[in-house]
């Protein structure tokens, strides 16, 4: 009996005294977060670093709630609490325990103050107690926080997580974040030569700012290798600003050919000058607008399939505006140019001030579906997925349509009609009925350009004037009629464009590339590719 009892004494003495032991272990950790309501701002940098020291995970959501600016001290005995506001008062949470220990009203609480560097701070503490997550994301923006806000005192952390990383692109920023930190501690010369070098074959924009950083501190040994890491780095970032431009002027060039490709088979087969083509492109956005407004209150499922939905919807709604006025109006203007211009021109602002009536004059949103969404990077080039789609999406709607041209009846009439309108007529092609057909494809051509350019512009009554003078230009300069010159022209125009913008700036940037297609045409006046034929060489 005796024995039992004196087991029975022993399990309750250790049952008591396991929590006892468990909150005296956390008294310490609690006294380093009651620290920071005492702290000066000053030195908060060291009250964080002391907290990141200890390695408890518990301290991730004191240091998230302190970046937030919700961290709070109690006045009357300086405990600081995790807060979220509840009317007028702050409900308060326990910062290591997470339980709720009720309201306080603002008056009865401090708040903690922190500026820019307290959160550089805090974002560095969290990157290293998050490098060893077992989430690949969280370790990947752990790496990006300490290379950002680089610590000499977190070396010995950013040294264990390399040592255990298998991600290449965590450990390539693991690897820069070290060389970094090398550079701000006291670690030996050869070291920080080493570190010097691991920046410069990282070749990145952060690499060029934190050397041009630590250039100011360094002795005169490791200057002349910073400097050369320098001049290295800025080397490689010029080649891949050309390339940026280049992609950028790619991107330029897909958007012009979206547009200028419909106005290339109306304007070479039937020298019609239309200057309401620019409209058909805008019909075209506001048709993916109207789709995307119905699967938002209707099919919220199939947002990722509108633009889908709305391609063959905004080639038929231009398609058949297209066909209208041709057979309303220009049929009736054939062989009276400036007739025709004014006449499109006209037309142009009546369905600019229909849009404009029905929808209002201010911009519509349209969404970008999450396959068009974001970016990546390639090298030193930063790609962007919708981008990357629309020049995609530019070279099929290309190829379609010289398949249209090339091996179908249509095309092989609309070529004829091209080269020689009479002896087509002749031939027994009904002209009319290719001029019509023309008109109403190069309308609903640009009605999917508008749904393309939905998702990189305004969509707004305006939105095809900032297109159609760029339009004419790329068919004139590729060739009249000639589907190869329009891709070649747009691209040529775009890439251009891009490279004169840095120097010469948008509006003078476009007015150069005006006055160099003017010259060109003095020298060569029927484009790049002219067309072959006796009707137009004659």
């Amino acid at each position: 009996m005796y024995r039992i009892l004196q087991t029975v004494l022993v399990a309750l003495v250790l049952f008591t005294a396991i929590p006892t032991a468990g909150l005296r272990a956390q008294e310490p950790l609690r006294d380093l977060v009651n620290a920071l309501g005492t702290a000066k701002l000053s030195n908060m940098d060291e009250h964080i670093a002391a907290l990141a020291k200890s390695g408890d995970p518990k301290i991730v959501p004191v240091l998230e709630t302190l970046g937030d600016g919700n961290l709070y001290a109690r006045k009357a005995d300086g405990q600081v609490f995790l807060t979220r506001e509840e009317g007028a008062n702050l409900t308060l949470t326990d910062p290591l325990s997470g339980e709720s220990v009720g309201e306080a009203p603002k008056s009865a609480l401090q708040k903690i103050k922190v500026n820019n560097s307290v959160r550089r701070a805090v974002r560095a503490a969290l990157g290293g107690l998050t490098l060893l997550s077992p989430d690949r994301n969280q370790r990947f923006r752990a790496a990006q926080s300490i290379l950002q806000a680089p610590n000499a005192g977190a070396l010995p952390t950013i040294e264990n997580a390399l040592a255990a990383e298998k991600d290449a692109a965590i450990r390539i920023l693991l690897e820069q974040a070290r060389a970094t930190a090398i550079l701000t501690s006291d670690r030996p010369g050869e070291e920080k030569r080493q570190a010097v070098q691991t920046l410069k074959q990282g070749g990145s924009r952060e690499a060029l700012s934190i050397l041009t950083t630590a250039l100011g501190t360094a002795d005169e040994t490791l200057k002349r290798d910073i400097e050369a890491a320098l001049a290295s780095i800025e080397q490689s970032q010029a080649l891949w600003a050309a390339g940026q431009n280049i992609w950028y002027g790619l991107s330029l060039g897909s958007v012009l050919l979206l547009a200028a490709i419909g106005l290339a088979i109306t304007f070479g087969v039937m020298g019609i000058i239309n200057m309401a083509h620019g409209e058909m492109v805008m019909l075209g956005a506001y048709t993916t607008f109207l789709v995307q407004e119905i699967i938002r209150t209707s099919f919220p499922g199939l947002f990722d399939w509108s633009l889908a939905i709305a391609l063959p919807l905004a080639f038929l709604v231009t398609g058949a505006v297209g066909l209208a006025i041709e057979r309303g109006v220009i049929r009736f203007l054939y062989g009276r140019p400036l007739e025709t211009l004014l006449a499109t021109w006209g037309i142009s602002l009546i369905l600019q001030q229909a849009v404009r009536s029905i929808f209002g004059p201010t911009n519509r949103e349209v969404g970008n579906p999450s396959w068009m969404s974001g970016a990546f990077d390639l090298g030193g080039l930063t790609v962007t997925w919708n981008r990357l789609w629309i020049i995609l999406f530019a070279l099929t709607v290309f190829a379609g349509l010289l398949f249209l041209l090339k091996k179908t009846p249509m095309g092989l009439q609309m070529r004829a009609v091209t080269q020689n309108r009479r002896m087509a007529s002749s031939m027994g092609i009904r002209t009319p009925v290719v001029d019509a057909l023309t008109f109403a494809l190069g309308s609903g051509i640009a009605g999917m350009a508008g749904v393309a350019l939905s998702q990189i512009d305004n969509v707004s009554p305006n939105l095809g004037q900032g297109y159609i003078i760029d339009s004419f230009m790329v068919v004139v300069f590729g060739g009249v009629g000639n589907l190869w010159g329009t891709l070649v022209g747009a691209f040529s125009l775009g890439i251009l464009n891009k490279f004169l913008e840095p120097y010469a700036g948008a509006v003078l940037g476009k007015i150069l590339v005006l006055v160099l297609i003017i010259l060109f045409i003095q020298k060569r006046p029927r484009g790049l590719f002219a067309l072959k034929g006796r009707a137009v060489e004659a």
